[in-house]
């Protein structure tokens, strides 16, 4: 399957309408702190942060991946005839990570929700109206991931799926029921930023969509990559952002006095940002070529005529 050209430049034009919500928003937040390092520091999710608690920031680690992810979709559709399965992810992660806004607090969360779920839905559509068969059996077609690398990043993608369950299991026990549905629906005992997708919901998201790209990988299907991509880049980011504010607290310095918990977030940082990179590296190759199918099927073309023609021909 390919994507028509009509088609991939409508995919284009709506992820670039994403990342342009998502970049007047990160500049509003820029605007408002002036520093780039306090907004960095906030998109980690630490709670001791003064911006992060007093609602002076909007976004969160989310908004800039979906720029980033936007951007690459857009650049993936404007340059390739197999864009469909990319667009198809980004709309699907947009879908999910904007959906909370429907019904938190705050009127810009409210319009950027449905600015957003709009235009995801349109990605999705555009893929699924603008897929094509292949035309001749010379056309190149997807290419499904080598067994090895696939295998590797499915396994490294189901670990941190398994990581991301244990660790929601670990916090349900350890709050009351109702923050713990607060967690995963949004409510008043939440503080964060407006546009921020409840913690819960976010955790689910991630099990979801590491477990999607796990399975695609174990298959070598030929959407393997566009998944297997996001995903990898999710799993850097949660790293990066859980291994800033590990170093913050100079847990790595004083690993061995460091109680079992505290170990458990250092392990999980760094497999977070070690696994991810490997992700990416190992799905960013090139796949098995495929060719098309022969117009004839497997018999091939008929005979030509014997030359010269026999009497009657």
């Amino acid at each position: 399957m390919t994507v028509t050209r009509p088609a991939r430049l409508t995919g284009a034009a709506l992820c670039a309408a994403l990342a342009l919500i998502a970049a007047v928003w990160i500049l509003e937040d820029l605007a408002a702190l002036g520093s780039p390092a306090d907004l960095a520091w906030s998109w980690t999710g630490d709670p001791g942060s003064q911006y992060f608690l007093r609602g002076r920031v909007a976004t969160s680690l989310a908004d800039p991946l979906l720029l980033v992810v936007s951007v690459a979709t857009a650049v993936a559709a404007l340059r390739s005839r197999h864009a469909a399965s990319a667009l198809v992810a980004t709309g699907a992660v947009t879908l999910a990570l904007r959906l909370p806004g429907l019904w938190a607090p705050g009127s810009g969360a409210l319009v950027t929700a449905l600015l957003d779920l709009a235009l995801a839905v349109g990605l999705v559509a555009t893929a699924a109206a603008g897929r094509r068969r292949a035309d001749g059996p010379h056309e190149q077609l997807p290419t499904p991931p080598r067994t090895g690398p696939a295998v590797t990043a499915g396994v490294l993608l189901l670990v941190g799926a398994v990581g991301v369950v244990l660790w929601e299991a670990d916090t349900a026990v350890q709050l009351p029921p109702e923050i713990t549905v607060d967690r995963f629906l949004g409510g008043r005992s939440l503080m964060g930023p407006a546009l921020a997708p409840p913690p819960g919901w976010v955790a689910v998201i991630l099990v979801a969509l590491y477990g999607t790209a796990a399975v695609s990988a174990f298959a070598r299907a030929r959407h393997t990559r566009a998944f297997g991509l996001l995903a990898g880049a999710f799993l850097t980011a949660t790293g990066v952002a859980l291994l800033a504010r590990v170093l913050r607290f100079e847990l790595i310095q004083h690993l061995a006095e460091a109680r079992t918990v505290e170990q458990m977030y250092v392990l999980t940082a760094v497999f977070g940002v070690l696994g991810g990179l490997t992700v990416l590296a190992l799905l960013a190759g090139r796949g098995v070529p495929v060719a098309a199918p022969a117009p004839y099927g497997s018999y091939g073309p008929p005979p030509a005529p014997p030359y010269p023609p026999p009497p009657g021909w």
